[in-house]
């Protein structure tokens, strides 16, 4: 069965609180689902504080992209998200991963230990299962995962309510059959982080060096044309050809997508 769209806006703090919080009103008032924060220390205020902000002053659902699992032990970042489940009324969904490229130099920066993938995943499921603990059997907070790799795909299927693919240049072909497994078991929703729309990058979602003409030129999905008509367009194909239904851009975008998130919201 297809699944409805749902789009969603990454909105790191880079400007004063104030206009920060009046960004969070103009996504919720503009038909997006979700609002978003990246998970960067030291750069922002931490994610827990920021999103329960959001969640009393709209009525946006809110969550990670993504909880880096290194950074804190596992019980506390399940602690947390169940918290935000029970304060957010269940609006809260926790995203998380294994960490962004070169997130070593930044645990050593903290002085906390630097683990392998393999150890990092494994901090992933444990999060995920305390995280069950503490909602019980009366919560589910939704769990939404970032991965690539084999291993990571299959502790997905496994425990994600949604997975999303950390993408790079990767070309459609190769997402689809990404997809596939997903897919095919009906149960998970696929979500598509888009950082590119038509030359212009959203910050905290790709590498400043990103090349948007040789992401257009791999057939990468990780780009979307600027032109509102196109972009519906590939969005529509997007979800019948591979299953995307959640659709997740930067928050520089979400005014100038509005018309778009208005035409395919609720389909």
């Amino acid at each position: 069965m297809t699944r409805p769209f749902r789009f969603g806006v990454v909105a790191p703090l880079m400007t004063d609180v104030v206009r920060w919080r009046d960004r969070a009103r103009r996504i919720a008032d503009s038909g997006y689902s979700t609002l978003l924060v990246p998970d960067f220390p030291l750069t922002q205020p931490a994610p827990g504080p920021m999103l329960a902000t959001v969640a009393a002053s709209t009525d946006l659902r809110v969550g990670t992209w993504v909880y880096a699992s290194p950074l804190r032990p596992a019980w506390l970042t399940a602690w947390e998200a169940h918290s935000l489940s029970l304060l957010t009324d269940g609006r809260f969904e926790m995203g998380i991963g294994t960490g962004r490229p070169g997130i070593e130099d930044e645990l050593r920066d903290k002085k906390l230990p630097v683990v392998p993938p393999g150890e990092r995943l494994t901090q992933v499921r444990e999060t995920v299962e305390a995280l069950r603990d503490l909602d019980g059997p009366d919560l589910h907070t939704p769990v939404a995962m970032a991965v690539l790799g084999p291993k990571a795909r299959t502790l997905a299927a496994e425990v994600a309510d949604t997975v999303t693919f950390a993408l790079g240049d990767q070309p459609r072909a190769e997402v689809e059959r990404l997809a596939c497994d997903f897919r095919t078991a009906g149960n998970v929703e696929l979500a598509l982080a888009v950082p590119v729309i038509g030359d212009a990058v959203a910050p905290h979602m790709a590498p400043p060096d990103t090349d948007p003409a040789a992401l257009r030129a791999a057939d990468a999905l990780t780009v979307l044309p600027d032109d509102p008509a196109a972009a519906i367009e590939e969005i529509q194909r997007r979800r019948e050809e591979i299953g995307f239904s959640y659709f997740v851009f930067g928050a520089d975008f979400a005014e100038t997508f509005a018309p778009v998130v208005a035409e395919l919201a609720g389909r």
